[in-house]
């Protein structure tokens, strides 16, 4: 019988988190590269659950900076993850991320 999305011949799906916290002024440049490297997740059995820009009235508590996006992403499996970070056209554009990005907090999961 076919298995559920949340396992695949190797194990559980693999779900990506990440906080985004851009520099100030790049907004234009981080969505530049976010439009090259969204659509390069599905390239590697990934898709994007979600893209959340939160305004400053949505969070209701932090202990951290609030981030500039929050992402979940699914991948098959870690392996095609990795072959995602290392997408050679995805790197011609990781001037841009540099650029505009300050830092990202990446958090790996499994769905429980």
């Amino acid at each position: 019988m076919g298995r559920g999305i949340e396992e695949n011949r190797i194990g559980k799906m693999l779900y990506i988190t990440q906080l985004v916290y851009i520099k100030e002024g790049q907004e234009k440049i981080f969505d530049e590269f976010e439009a090259v490297a969204i659509p390069t997740i599905s390239k590697y059995n990934g898709k994007l659950l979600l893209r959340v820009r939160p305004g400053e009235n949505d969070f209701i508590e932090h202990h951290i900076d609030k981030p500039y996006e929050i992402h979940l992403v699914e991948f098959a499996a870690e392996r095609d993850f990795q072959n995602f970070m290392k997408d050679e056209e995805r790197k011609k554009f990781l001037h841009l991320k540099e650029q505009s990005i300050k830092s990202v907090i990446l958090i790996k999961g499994e769905k429980l």
